[in-house]
């Protein structure tokens, strides 16, 4: 028998059966705030796997079980039988515990996937990943569309949990960035608009392999030509990209979607109309950010207009006026909103000056990748950069040769130290190689060898809890050094 929806949203069963939540995190907690109402109505049980017990979720589960909900700690097993389980993206689905919970239920998604399902069957959703520049992509995109006059949130990773905007009501167009691990454990879930922004190795011991990895980013496209009117908007000047890009154009039954590519693999100023034949392109041209459909152009905003730093950014805002014009905002508003938009904390942030020496904070920079972004941003200024932190064991080659020719010197710290050290011994005649220990005294290494003119980059390439609990918490550091330093300055 067919299932009964609320006709109101996007696919909503009227009746929701019994629900497992596992998790306590972030949008676990909001998970069950939000079905903890509907016990008795459209869930028939509702049972949360908290993980491993502690006081920080005592409170919570209390208050939880005097609603008749159970909350099981420290198990290694879902036993069911569920209806659905909406799964924290901590746990990752080759994990045996999630096994369970697919052999458990009918089905398990992410709260990404629930959200999507029970929000207003009129709103919009625009999707975000990539392994770079999904953040500050997804905050430019709801401000341009802000801008545009429309009812839009930055959801998911970035601002509020997807369920309780959705609960809420007070949103028509959800921009979400989406992470690989929420992507991975959907079924259903088909936005407006998907964005695709670069593809490099990461979070491989959660995904088992890059190729699942990968796999997990592209399912924000499987079911896009559900939607009339959906778009696919992907970044072609990425290799991993472009390939799945002409693999998907060469396969026997082509997209039920368009794909907007932005630039060619021969930079942001290509077009993929002259260089595959492609209907649909975006590119820059003339200092101008271009959006073209068939012979039809149109300048959505002048180079001019955007305010954050590097070569990476102008790719992000690129994709987010591409996806703001896809969902009615002119280009003047683009352009007004451009203009407007500050770069995000921790992500290339102007952390100050003194004695003629910038300073910025790119505390966001936890691999390679976003590293080597970070330091061509800069030039005609070769910044001095602090490396370092709990090491990914990547491979630093790229690293070291990109540093050779965009930076003045590089301080090496914290546990990687040692490791980047030898990495970058073998060019310490052609820049300044030093090593520190922690951030405070390789910040002052790096004042050390500063002049006037110079800039000073924290763009670590690595983790940061060998001395920090988080990547913000390392940048508010870097921030508070640069201000103390600024105070003792003054005259």
């Amino acid at each position: 028998m067919a299932e009964q929806l609320i006709e109101t949203r996007k696919w909503a069963p009227q009746h929701l059966g019994r629900v497992a939540v596992l998790g306590l995190g972030k949008s676990g907690r909001a998970v069950a705030s939000y079905l903890a109402p509907l016990v008795g109505t459209r869930v028939e049980e509702l049972v949360v796997y908290g993980g491993p017990s502690s006081p920080a979720v005592g409170e919570l589960a209390s208050s939880l079980e005097r609603r008749g909900i159970r909350v099981l700690f420290d198990t290694e097993e879902v036993e069911g039988p569920y209806d659905c389980c909406i799964a924290s993206p901590g746990i990752s689905e080759f994990s045996p515990f999630c096994q369970s919970a697919q052999r458990a239920s009918a089905e398990v998604i992410s709260e990404v996937e629930f959200a999507w399902r029970e929000s207003d069957r009129t709103s919009r959703w625009v999707a975000i990943t990539g392994t770079n520049g999904k953040t500050t992509t997804t905050a430019l995109t709801a401000h341009l569309l802000q801008t545009a006059g429309l009812a839009a949130s930055a959801v998911g990773n970035i601002g509020d949990v997807c369920i309780n905007a959705v609960r809420n009501g007070t949103t028509d167009v959800y921009v979400v960035e989406t992470s690989s691990f929420q992507l991975a454990s959907t079924k259903r879930f088909a936005p407006n608009v998907a964005v695709i922004l670069t593809l490099t190795p990461d979070h491989i011991t959660w995904h088992k392999s890059f190729e699942n990895y990968a796999d997990a980013k592209f399912k924000i496209l499987a079911n896009l030509g559900s939607v009339p009117g959906s778009v696919a908007i992907l970044n072609a000047t990425d290799g991993e990209i472009c390939a799945r890009l002409r693999a998907m154009r060469a396969a026997a039954t082509p997209p039920a979607f368009p794909i907007i590519a932005l630039g060619t693999s021969e930079g942001l100023a290509g077009d993929m109309r002259r260089a595959c034949g492609a209907k649909d392109a975006a590119f820059v041209r003339d200092e101008t950010f271009m959006l073209a459909h068939g012979s039809e152009e149109t300048a959505l905003a002048p180079l001019s207009a955007l305010r954050l730093k590097g070569e990476h950014n102008q790719m992000n805002a690129l994709a987010a006026a591409v996806a703001a014009f896809q969902l009615g905002a002119t280009p003047e508003r683009i352009a007004a909103g451009l203009q407007t938009f500050a770069p995000l904390e921790h992500r290339i942030e102007e952390a100050g000056s003194f004695g003629g020496i910038s300073f910025y904070n790119d505390s966001k920079a936890t691999n390679v990748d976003s590293t080597l972004v970070a330091l061509s941003a800069f030039l005609p200024t070769r910044p001095i950069v602090l490396l370092g932190g709990r090491d990914k064991f990547t491979d630093l080659a790229p690293l070291v040769e990109t540093a050779l020719r965009t930076v003045k010197g590089v301080v090496c710290y914290g546990e990687a130290g040692e490791r980047f050290y030898e990495a970058f011994a073998p060019i310490s005649d052609e820049i300044i190689v030093l090593r520190g220990e922690h951030m405070a005294d390789s910040f002052d290494i790096a004042l050390s060898i500063a002049e006037s003119g110079d800039v000073v980059l924290l763009s670590p390439a690595c983790a940061s809890f060998d001395e920090f609990s988080c990547f913000e918490e390392r940048g508010d550091a870097f921030k508070r050094l640069v201000a103390e330093h600024a105070q003792r300055s003054r005259p």
